[in-house]
């Protein structure tokens, strides 16, 4: 009986002792690529101990974790939790990158104070830097609630601690587990009554942004992201951040791979946050005063 298996230079992996296999262990680069045949039976002793693979330098993946599903079942269970206590609201999405001096992090903390103060609901993110940081702080100054799922590593940088640096421990979960994170993520956002004021706001980002978008979107598409009202997608199209994305999707539509006009009726493209303040105010049919729409465009325009 043969193996396939895919790794990168440096891995290793223990295998269990069974029959006598000759599986081929196939690694590349982007320079190279090789294949290396072996007979464990003949040249490895330490069949019984789990595999592990390195994912850093500095550490190992144990995936002993990962071979129970109660495990992950648990922690879905604790996110839920978690909403229960805080209440759904708005759930955003974006970069981690995106520090305190970067403009879209003024306008995002602009976005979700105002945001929190319209709908009155519960502001839900990744927990972690750049715009998740810039949504939390923006619903703090409008004294909101707030909750997050944190995960052990973000994009750009690795988190030594499990600990937020400043939300106190009972409004976040740290997860191991992304599946468990993305359940939050989406749990949060679930309407179940009309008293329930929800959206996600998705702002500018990179693969895992785009990662958690199109997984809320096909679950909206599809009909199976389990709430029993329609929830708001927003995207945030600061500077046109995303209108190259939004170029290809036009090009799905030529190619037919979407249905016109499908992918447009799933969400709406907001170019600033005087757009998706009005956007949720007629969604949810709440007042929102011209005053109002003039005093947010000037304080994003002062902050750039």
């Amino acid at each position: 009986m043969g193996f396939a298996l895919l790794g990168t230079s440096g891995s290793h992996v223990s295998v269990r002792d069974s029959h006598r296999w000759n599986p081929k262990f196939q690694s590349f680069t982007l320079k190279e690529r090789f294949v290396v045949g072996f007979n464990p039976a003949k040249k490895f002793r330490a069949y019984n101990k789990l595999a592990r693979l390195p994912f850093c330098k500095s550490g190992f993946v144990d995936f002993e974790e990962r071979t129970s599903p109660d495990e992950v079942r648990k922690e879905i269970g604790q996110c839920y939790e978690l909403i229960q206590r805080l209440g759904r609201g708005v759930v955003y999405l974006g970069s981690s990158r995106m520090g305190p001096g970067h403009p879209h992090y003024s306008q995002t903390l602009e976005l979700a104070r105002e945001i929190a103060n319209l709908l009155d609901c519960t502001t839900w993110t990744g927990a972690g830097p750049g715009l998740m940081d810039a949504a939390i702080k923006g619903a703090q100054e409008a004294g909101k609630a707030v909750g997050g799922f944190k995960i052990g590593k973000e994009a750009g940088e690795w988190t030594s601690s499990n600990f937020h640096p400043y939300l106190p421990s009972e409004t976040y979960l740290t997860c191991r587990f992304f599946s468990a994170r993305k359940h939050g993520l989406v749990d949060a956002a679930v309407r179940s009554s009309n008293s329930d004021k929800t959206a996600v706001v998705a702002l500018p980002g990179g693969v895992g942004t785009l990662d958690e978008m199109f997984e809320i979107l096909a679950l909206i598409q599809l009909e199976r992201i389990g709430s029993e009202l329609p929830v708001p997608f927003i995207v945030m199209n600061y500077d046109s951040f995303y209108a190259k994305l939004l170029d290809f999707l036009d090009d799905c539509e030529q190619w037919g791979t979407v249905s016109k006009g499908e992918v447009s009726s799933l969400w709406k493209i907001c170019n600033s946050n005087s757009d998706a303040l009005a956007y949720l105010a007629e969604f949810y049919g709440l007042p929102f005063p011209e005053k109002g729409k003039h005093e947010t465009e000037m304080r994003s325009a002062n902050k750039l």
